[in-house]
């Protein structure tokens, strides 16, 4: 399958890719710090020996994570790359227990028709989200939407036992 997670080898070419879109202010933009420290987070899509994407799931907190540097290299942008990494990306989430996945875009339309995300106000999103945003030239008159997915329904809560008559 051409979808792996990264590997440290992975990172520079990451960096390159992530950073062409920040040049156009479409992401933001990666250290190889910062990149090698969330390696874990990083799902690439290889083929043939080539990085032709990227995308990351960053858990947040309990139950919520965020999906976020998806990047398709140009010359093979609109053959499904970013649908199957966002795919896995969200997969991955549920292993670890995520009930919702959150993204914050420029392109809300694409998450929503592929995905079924919904649109929601920034502020419903907790405070500790907009540590990355810090480090963003749009900060804080961003026009990023910010779009929700439920992956899983939280557990039922247990009733309470009726006793049986006559038993």
């Amino acid at each position: 399958m051409p979808i792996r997670k990264a590997r440290t080898s992975d990172v520079r070419e990451i960096q390159k890719l992530v950073n062409a879109y920040a040049k156009r202010h479409k992401l933001i933009q990666r250290s190889l710090s910062d990149l090698y420290e969330r390696v874990r987070d990083i799902l690439v899509y290889e083929e043939n020996g080539e990085l032709l994407g990227t995308c990351s799931m960053h858990v947040v907190w309990e139950d919520l994570a965020e999906i976020r540097s998806l990047a398709v290299r140009q010359d093979v942008r609109k053959k499904g790359i970013g649908r199957a990494l966002v795919r896995a990306a969200l997969k991955d989430a549920l292993k670890v227990g995520i009930r919702t996945a959150f993204v914050l875009t420029f392109y809300p339309k694409y998450f929503e028709r592929n995905f079924g995300f919904s649109v929601v106000d920034k502020s419903a999103l907790p405070n500790k989200i907009w540590s990355d945003c810090l480090n963003c030239h749009l900060f804080p008159d961003c026009s990023e939407v910010a779009l929700t997915l439920p992956l899983a329904e939280s557990k039922p809560k247990a009733r309470k036992a009726t006793p049986r008559k006559g038993g």
